[in-house]
């Protein structure tokens, strides 16, 4: 863990990290209703607000450092791997043959692939997120969806406090010296908050038709699913059942099966 922090991502977590804690200062020291809690000896708002603050960095830097789900080296040399015994249990005229990866060497699962910035695959790829620094994958992407959830009620909870804040003067000059630094916190948050709500929705639709960013960008280069129909998705279960599955399967899925499975059975 400690070789992962100072990766290259290491700037990228203290930056965020800074941002985080400043504009928290910020919304603490001016007169917001934060402040004026304090100030009444009201604290549940402010110590609430505080604790959401820290979950999301706790989250933040959980998302960051943990494994995505890093395809594991071969097995010993001339022993049959598990990827190999599963695909001699697959039919082939249905499925895709299993192939080795051109980077790293290791046979890659269905909807695994090789990530250029950490030079490692992982299954059930998604995408490398550069906000955290880590790809988004098979062990972590229930994960980052609870992260963004957790962050955009921490930035919606920050525009509202920021807003609190924002006092009346008699001239523009006056209202910037006074309101410079909230206004500036206003945009960075807003921002974010926008920058969140996009990914956040645009995750759950994709979960909810249990399909990954890199499979609905680059279907048309992918093996498996150049042969399937435009609005075909061989992994698609049904609204329920794929956010049941993502959600609450805490395991590592062999989707060759599911391929095989739901291509011989089509709904």
């Amino acid at each position: 863990m400690v070789q992962n922090v100072f990766r290259s991502g290491f700037l990228v977590r203290v930056a965020h990290t800074l941002l985080t804690w400043i504009i928290t200062v910020i919304l603490f020291l001016h007169n917001t209703s934060l402040r004026r809690c304090e100030e009444q000896g009201e604290l549940l708002l402010p110590a609430l607000f505080f604790l959401l603050v820290v979950l999301s960095v706790l989250l933040y830097f959980a998302v960051s450092l943990m494994d995505p789900g890093f395809v594991l080296n071969d097995t010993v040399k001339g022993a049959q791997s598990p990827n190999e015994e599963m695909e001699a249990m697959i039919p082939q005229s249905s499925t895709p043959r299993l192939r080795r990866c051109g980077y790293c060497l290791l046979q890659q699962p269905m909807r695994a692939k090789h990530c250029h910035m950490c030079k490692r695959c992982v299954h059930r790829f998604d995408h490398h997120c550069p906000w955290i620094e880590n790809c988004v994958g098979e062990r972590n992407h229930r994960w980052f969806i609870i992260y963004l959830l957790v962050q955009l009620l921490t930035l919606l909870s920050g525009l509202h406090v920021a807003l609190s804040g924002i006092s009346p003067a008699l001239t523009w000059e006056q209202w910037f010296r006074v309101n410079g630094f909230l206004v500036a916190a206003l945009c960075i948050v807003g921002i974010f908050s926008v920058v969140v709500v996009v990914l956040l929705g645009s995750h759950l639709y994709l979960i909810s038709i249990n399909c990954t960013t890199w499979e609905f960008m680059s279907r048309h280069r992918i093996s498996y699913l150049k042969t399937c129909k435009d609005e075909e998705n061989p992994f698609d279960r049904g609204v329920l059942c794929n956010l049941w599955d993502f959600f609450c399967i805490c395991r590592t899925v062999m989707w060759e099966k599911v391929y095989h499975r739901n291509t011989l059975n089509p709904v």
